[in-house]
Order: structure tokens, then sequence, then C-alpha cells
């Protein structure tokens, strides 16, 4: 019955607008991965303070599918994405380093936005690219106060926006090895301001991985 609900809502069309389904399989093969990796020294370049590695499964600008796939899953909560887009995410993630000290995690929202949109994406994407992957998924961090809407902002404001909205959950075991997961990074504000929670409670290496890089 919700599913109906949300499909009376949300009328079924594809990326490219075909009725009845969220995604076709022509589309499908036209997802690809194009992965992006930014390490440590050009991070601290571009104004990263935290972050040790950027990997991103394309550049968002140039991938006008996957641009699409994001805003349905963000905005029309197509779920049913979900998986093509961690498809993505796990070719992208072979640059990464995994081992026994290794956990995934979400970039958190603020509660009163996630009860208004019903999920975190970026937790949904994160918890299948763990179970893809057979990475642990633990939900280390927290949203301590609403950052307001970021479209729009410059990069200026957003890590201002952002500075210490972030803190690691009490009483979880922190690994020294995590990687973040979330959707899409723009300036990358939101992502080493939550590098910067987990290394001040003692994480030694934190990457970001993400679907799409503007």
């Amino acid at each position: 019955m919700h599913a109906v609900f949300l499909d009376f809502l949300f009328p079924r069309r594809s990326l490219t607008g075909a009725e009845g389904e969220w995604i076709t399989e022509e589309e499908r093969m036209r997802l690809k991965a194009l992965p992006i990796v930014i390490e440590t020294d050009e991070l601290r370049r571009l104004g990263f303070q935290s972050l040790d590695r950027l990997v991103a499964a394309c550049e968002y600008r140039r991938s006008p599918l996957v641009r699409k796939a994001l805003h349905a899953l963000k905005y029309k909560r197509s779920v049913a994405l979900i998986p093509y887009l961690v498809m993505l995410m796990e070719e992208a993630r072979s640059v990464c380093v995994f081992d026994g000290q290794t956990a995934l995690t979400a970039v958190p929202m603020y509660w009163m936005r996630r009860f208004s949109r019903g999920f975190n994406q970026a937790e949904k994407l994160g918890r299948s690219v763990g179970e893809r992957c057979n990475i642990p998924f633990v939900s280390l961090l927290r949203k301590v106060r609403s950052t307001g809407s970021q479209v729009g902002r410059g990069r200026g404001e957003r890590v201002k926006a952002v500075h210490n909205a972030f803190k690691v959950r009490k009483g979880v075991e922190v690994p020294l090895h995590v990687i973040i997961v979330d959707d899409i990074c723009t300036t990358g504000g939101t992502l080493d301001a939550c590098a910067a929670a987990l290394k001040k409670a003692g994480v030694r290496r934190v990457e970001g991985l993400v679907v799409a890089r503007d």
C-alpha cells in the first residue's frame, strides 16, 4: 500500500522520461563509472584540512544520467535506483585500500531533515556498498545542528556553515580507517567537517567515497 501511495505521488518515469519504471535496460547500460581520485596533497591545496583521499565514481556535470538518478533518489524517493548507483561506487572504490581496521560510515542528516525526507540517501548508499563489498558499515557520526540548505552557497559559506556541526556518537568503537559515503561532493566542506570530527575522536585516516563530484 505504501509503495502504491508513493507511485501515485511520484509516478514512475525513467531517467529519460519513459513511463512505468525508474530505469530502463538501455539506461542501465549507459550508466558508467569514470572514477576521479584526489589524493592528500591535492586535497590540501584545494583547502581540505582533514580528508585524506576523495574518490568519486564520476563527474557530476559530465554524467547526465547519474545526475538525474541522484535527483530522483533525493527528491522523488526512488530508492530502487540505489543498486545501480552502488555498482558505480563499487567500481570506483577499487582504488581504496581496505584492511581489518576499515569501516564505512555515512554523512548524517540533522534529525528534522531526515524526518521530513524519510531516509538518508547517504546512509542507504553506504550500507549497500558495505553489503556488496563485505566492508562493515557503522553509524559513527551525528549532526548536532541544522546547517540549512547548501544550495547557492560558495565554498567559504559552506565550510563556515558546517564547522563543528558533526560529532562522533557516544559509545561507538572508532576504527583507525574510515571511508565516509555521500551521494555528491560539491565543495567538499561537509565531507571535510565529518573527517575533522572523526580524526578528533582518534581515526587516523579518513577517505570520502561519493557517486559524483561536482
